[in-house]
């Protein structure tokens, strides 16, 4: 079993900044890609920021130039830093990280339970 724990949402005046955490966790797997995606109330998931194993990044434009995505590989962590914070940030932010289980030979997509970015005028 593979766990993805969040941390670091919470409110936040607009200009702020926000630093989420996503770490992966459970049986020995390999990771490839790493992502941020978030949910804002009666809008569809949408992708924010994705970084490779390669770290090679891909951003919405939504957020390009005030978030920026980066992993540490070591301890199977993606973080979100989010700088000049908009209150149209508002959402649940979900990580997401596909990974390969150990014995396995195919890979597949783990979604964290979620956290909460709100962010006031």
């Amino acid at each position: 079993q593979v766990q993805l724990v969040e941390s670091g949402g919470g409110l936040v005046q607009a200009g702020g900044s926000l630093r989420l955490s996503c770490a992966a966790s459970g049986s020995s797997f390999s990771l490839d890609d790493m992502g941020w995606y978030r949910q804002a109330p009666g809008k569809q998931r949408e992708l924010v920021a994705v970084i490779s194993s390669g770290t090679t990044t891909t951003y919405a434009d939504s957020v390009k130039g005030r978030f920026a995505i980066s992993r540490d590989n070591a301890k199977n962590t993606v973080y979100l830093e989010m700088n000049n914070l908009k209150p149209e940030d508002t959402a649940v932010y979900y990580c997401k990280a596909d990974l390969r289980l150990r014995g396995r030979y195919s890979y597949q997509s783990y979604w964290g339970q979620g956290t909460q970015v709100t962010v006031s005028l």
